[in-house]
């Protein structure tokens, strides 16, 4: 018999027996090893980790950008599976769990970036032709000192968004094998870390393609079930769950059928979950707007997301790699709201208990006791989500640190080995420095995101979309732009810090509501960019002609005799 059909027979029969071994603890929400599950979880990391080997990095080029061979659908897909991190597969089902309406804010934000990035950059970064943000910055204004300050932030971003995605590896790894979180979060990381190292940026793109089908299958696969066997519209249901929706403001008598943890319930009638700004929610229309601006800012600023657009072989297709992802993105986005309600309706039972709500997503489809099998993969898909996303940002991170830190500034001589030697020894230092910070659990997954995005939208995006639309922007000016939005910055997030360990600084009150740490770049950004202006307006040290010129022809395709 072939080896294959024998594999294909063996792995079969293992996941029948793995099924009716975790059917007996389905409602088991915590402590166990989940044998079904951990099978799925163990064959995607093995598939991961054989793509890094067989498209493993063999210079810079295919390390950092690989080697701009990509497809825009496939680029797309990339963008797609790195951008739906655990914040968008689990932390934004958590938000909407926790907060309502009002966590629309974070799925508003999150697409409308993209959509910012399609009209203002994705085919003006391209064309400029460098590898990573901190280069564009370097080139652009002229000064090594930006180039260097510019890979600092890339790093300290990128760090800030991987804490984000190990917290989601950490969650899923312990409810699969049943650990200890910490030692998930480790364990996590090790794999990641292996296939990152080996494939570069080649290999963690044909990942991400890999990674993008499962994530998607295993996402919406359950919302049919769960639809269908609650009696609400099953063929689509993210049109289907608005009658859950009203089932949760009116509330539910007992007997209508639906059960958790096996005993019928009624669920009180709880307005304030459809409502925008409901003051039963605590939010207000400004942090709601506040949210949804410094998200698209933020996106349009992000280094690992900047630097996918140097991966395909033309402007032209970064822009279709954009609308690509966009649609991609979407498919998830559109479904997200779903597992919100049904978690509202499924955990309303007191014997259900408190769960945690960035793990709401797994939990829904567990307490509607759904086939065993099926949540084991909708946790896999969990765990791939979380590793696109930090591939890419380690990825960013190392060649921010090997590209523009080592090289360009350090030892412009080294050889290519060299570069490829600290690109490796970066993401090293980087994994373990998030999974140390990562262990500390300082907040919900989207959250922990929402502060990465927030410092990019008042550093780097305010960099970009001037260096790109306004020849008159100097290195004067973007020095005091990234000072005057750095400085906003650091003051929310040393707010942030102390707040969070019960410390209390002047106006405390104040900075917190106004400069969150989830949304302080709605003051950031702009102040950033005015600032940029006034003083290139009063500097003497002007843009040189090369620049504007190269601006003008090359990235703009502006030529004066077409007129």
């Amino acid at each position: 018999m072939n080896r294959y059909v024998k594999f294909l027979l063996y792995f079969s029969l293992l996941f029948f027996v793995s099924n009716s071994l975790f059917a007996q603890s389905a409602t088991q929400l915590e402590g166990e090893f989940k044998i079904g599950p951990a099978i799925i979880l163990i064959c995607l990391l093995i598939t991961f980790v054989m793509v890094g080997i067989f498209n493993r990095a063999k210079d810079t080029s295919t390390y950092w950008a690989a080697g701009r061979k990509i497809s825009p659908v496939g680029a797309g897909m990339a963008i797609a599976s790195n951008w739906m991190s655990a914040a968008s597969f689990l932390g934004m089902a958590a938000v909407m769990y926790g907060a309502g309406y009002h966590g629309l804010s974070y799925v508003v934000g999150w697409t409308g970036g993209y959509v910012l990035l399609l009209i203002l950059m994705a085919g003006q970064i391209r064309r400029y032709g460098k590898y990573t943000a901190a280069d564009f910055i370097g080139d652009r204004f002229y000064s090594k000192g930006l180039r260097g300050f510019g890979a600092g932030l890339a790093i300290f971003i990128s760090f800030s968004y991987c804490v984000g995605q190990f917290a989601g590896i950490g969650l899923m790894f312990k409810w699969i094998l049943g650990i200890d979180y910490s030692w998930a979060v480790l364990i996590g990381a090790s794999v990641v870390l292996t296939y990152t190292l080996i494939s570069g940026m080649l290999g963690v793109t044909k990942n991400m393609q890999i990674q993008y089908v499962i994530i998607i299958i295993s996402f919406v696969i359950p919302l049919f079930i769960l639809c269908y066997k609650f009696g609400y519209f099953p063929f689509l249901p993210q049109v289907g769950y608005g009658a859950v929706v009203s089932d949760i403001v009116n509330g539910i008598a007992p007997g209508k059928g639906i059960t958790a943890m096996g005993h019928d319930f009624a669920i009180l009638p709880s307005p304030e979950f459809a409502m925008p700004w409901d003051p039963a929610t605590g939010q207000t229309a400004f942090q709601w707007i506040a949210i949804c601006f410094s998200l698209m800012i933020g996106t349009a600023g992000l280094p690992h997301v900047i630097q996918r657009f140097y991966v395909v072989p033309r402007a032209h297709d970064a822009r279709w790699s954009v609308v690509w992802g966009l649609f991609f993105i979407c498919i998830l986005y559109w479904s997200a709201p779903v597992y919100s309600a049904f978690g509202k309706v499924l955990s309303a039972n007191p014997e259900v208990g408190k769960l945690a709500k960035d793990a709401i997503v797994v939990y829904t489809a567990q307490l509607g006791d759904l086939f065993p099998l099926i949540i084991g993969l909708l946790a896999a898909g969990a765990v791939s989500a979380a590793f696109s996303t930090v591939s890419g940002l380690l990825v960013a991170g190392a060649s921010a640190f090997s590209h523009d830190l080592y090289f360009k500034v350090i030892n412009p001589e080294a050889t290519e080995k060299k570069q490829m030697l600290m690109a490796r020894v970066g993401t090293i230092l980087m994994a373990a420095g998030v999974s140390l910070v990562a262990l500390l659990n300082l907040g919900l997954i989207a959250q922990l995101v929402a502060v990465a995005f927030s410092l990019a939208g008042c550093t780097i995006f305010p960099l970009f979309l001037l260096g790109i639309w306004w020849s008159g922007s100097n290195r004067t000016g973007a020095w005091a732009g990234l000072f005057a939005g750095g400085g906003i910055s650091l003051i929310a997030l040393v707010y942030f810090v102390v707040g969070k360990y019960g410390g209390t600084l002047p106006a405390q009150d104040i900075i917190n509501y106004y400069l969150n740490a989830w949304y302080f770049a709605w003051l950031g950004a702009p102040f950033a960019i005015i600032v940029n202006i006034i003083a290139s307006k009063l500097s003497k040290n002007k843009t040189p002609i090369e620049i504007k010129k190269f601006l003008a022809e090359k990235v703009h395709n502006y030529k004066p005799n077409d007129r």
